[in-house]
């Protein structure tokens, strides 16, 4: 047996002393040369361009709730919690896919899928879209903003659109450098033409040549929606070199973008003119059996039938959508889109409108119509006090509508007319009664913590809304919205509670406003307060059972109301959490 080698002290130090391996540390010396980094840009910029089979070209989209709520968004509205459980059907983002038959379009509309943002996520890197196109609101404005993270690292060229976006195009542009533009105004057209602008689309100067890749119907209709509103209009992009063509851009109204470090505004865009001209919403690519309603039961949908209001309310968002002006459909149109409707398999449905009863011929024509075609369509609608007669309501009944939302706000007739409101209690008491006398249902809205409110003026308010034949109820807290008079004479005053965020401004749920004699957690507890009022009573108690009681379809959606207006009572509303 060999005995074990033992080092002597020659043999440490001198390392070739103990074999032939030589320790290559003995030649290494200090040196220093021109650097030269690995340049693996290329190669990622290759399998990037090499999308999976799922991608798209377009994707529209209403992100996943901050918590996983129920929350609204809309082109036409203010975002918001929906606590009387209602889930919006994205009629906005049908609307803006429609105009793209050219391009692979799809939608995801996170929230009736109560989707998390992992799913999200992993859903985005299926798509893979080129333009990602996204609802944005004020209560959700930084979960939102993750999405656009999302797909801005992802490649995709960020938009954004909405009645917060509109008023604040530089702050969020500032704020948020992943988001690429802002549509400003109505977003379909200047969609369109960003769209047509960035990707070089290549056209002849006489006008039936501007979309040559599309059919020649569908790109006159485009012809006249561009030309209808802005009869001096012409593409971006004609005559122009497609790999100059970012610097086309200043020339696409409603448009927000960035310019290096500078944030610019175009000149905004005029509103359509025709609104006929609108290609019919994409509503196959909506989840329609997931939207839903208080006692609706079965597939859901909505049906935009005009744009605007006369109305001044001070803190309406239409004076930040459209100011002043009012565009209808005609009934023909408006029913075309009730059959594809039905022919989708939907039955349910909202005639969605700042006010659907504003113009009388309208209306009757929209119910003549649904009536002589057979159509056997169950629906509601927003109106004022202000806006109806008996025999349009009975005519209403007749053609399937079951219950209208009527904007009330208040029942302190001083309130009304410092809010610009422009109704009385006698008008709000007779058109809930005619409707009634119809057979529809009355939802009331009111708004608490208007300036000029005071306790006496809300408890004027509960004891109106309780004398009122009312089966649903919403007490709203006031918001200012940014570019509402309301939100300026907010700002004026310096009634934002201090260090006050858009995630606060929230209608819903809690308020920013302290008025020197009404802080904001006496207004939530007046809000709190003035449902209890109603809602604890025989009558919505019934109405409540009969939701319970009736179609099994609407049971679920029915525990999830009646749990939520529970815990909003109570005070434990949910926090908010981005991912």
């Amino acid at each position: 047996m060999s005995k074990p080698s033992v080092a002597t002290p020659a043999s440490r130090g001198n390392p070739q002393a103990s074999g032939p391996a030589l320790n290559r540390g003995l030649r290494v010396r200090q040196r220093i040369t021109a650097p030269h980094f690995p340049d693996a840009d290329a190669a990622v910029r290759t399998r990037a361009m090499s999308r999976p089979p799922g991608a798209v070209d377009i994707l529209l989209v209403n992100p996943p709730a901050p918590d996983r709520g129920i929350w609204i968004r809309s082109q036409h509205r203010v975002g918001r919690r929906s606590r009387e459980g209602m889930i919006w059907p994205q009629a906005d983002l049908a609307q803006m896919a429609a105009l793209f038959p050219d391009h692979r379009v799809e939608i995801i509309d996170a929230i009736p899928q109560r989707m998390t943002w992992a799913a999200f996520e992993h859903l985005l890197r299926e798509k893979q879209p080129r333009y990602y196109v996204t609802q944005v609101t004020a209560p959700t404005l930084q979960n939102d903003m993750y999405g656009v993270f999302l797909a801005r690292s992802l490649g995709a060229t960020t938009v954004a659109f909405g009645t917060h976006v509109t008023p604040l195009p530089r702050a969020t542009l500032e704020d948020y450098p992943a988001l690429d533009f802002v549509l400003r105004g109505e977003p379909e057209l200047t969609l369109r033409e960003l769209v047509d602008t960035l990707e070089g689309r290549v056209a002849g100067d006489e006008d039936s040549a501007w979309w040559p890749d599309l059919p020649p119907d569908f790109a006159d209709r485009l012809r006249r929606l561009f030309t209808g509103a802005d009869p001096d209009w012409r593409p971006a992009w004609l005559g122009a070199d497609p790999a100059r063509r970012r610097l086309l851009i200043p020339c696409i109204k409603g448009l927000a973008w960035r310019d290096g470090q500078e944030i610019v505004l175009n000149a905004d865009r005029p509103f359509i003119a025709d609104l006929d001209l609108l290609p019919l919403p994409r509503h196959d690519l909506l989840p329609l059996k997931k939207y839903r309603a208080p006692l609706v039961g079965g597939p859901y949908d909505f049906i935009v039938t005009s744009r605007g209001c006369p109305a001044a309310c001070r803190f309406c968002i239409k004076n930040v959508s459209y100011g002043n002006s009012v565009r209808f459909r005609s009934p023909e149109n408006v029913l075309a889109e009730v059959e594809y409707l039905v022919g989708l398999g939907v039955r349910a449905i909202h005639m969605y409108a700042d006010c659907f009863t504003l113009n009388r011929d309208h209306v009757m024509g929209i119910c003549e119509g649904i009536i002589s075609h057979g159509l056997k369509v169950r629906w509601t609608c927003n109106s004022r006090v202000d806006f109806v007669d008996e025999e349009m309501l009975q005519a209403m009944a007749r053609a399937g509508c079951w219950m209208i939302s009527w904007g009330i706000e208040s029942g302190d007739e001083g309130m009304l007319r410092r809010m610009h409101k422009g109704i009385t209690r006698q008008q709000v008491e007779q058109a809930l009664r005619w409707a009634k006398k119809a057979g529809i249902w009355n939802w009331g809205y009111f708004i608490i913590g208007l300036p000029g409110e005071t306790e006496e003026s809300i408890r004027r308010t509960i004891d109106f809304a309780r004398h009122l034949p009312l089966d649903l109820t919403l007490f709203h807290i006031a918001a200012p919205h940014p570019g509402t008079p309301f939100f300026f004479e907010v700002v004026e005053n310096g009634w934002f509670r201090p260090g006050t965020c858009w995630e606060e401004v929230d209608m819903d749920r809690s308020t920013v406003l302290d008025y020197p004699h009404l802080r904001a957690e006496d207004l939530e507890r007046w809000a709190q307060r003035a449902f209890r009022a109603w809602a604890l009573r025989p009558g919505p108690m019934l109405t409540y059972l009969r939701m319970l009681l009736g179609d099994p379809g609407v049971w679920r959606s029915a525990l999830e109301i009646g749990l939520e207006s529970l815990g909003w009572l109570r005070g434990s509303a949910p926090t908010q959490n981005a991912r």
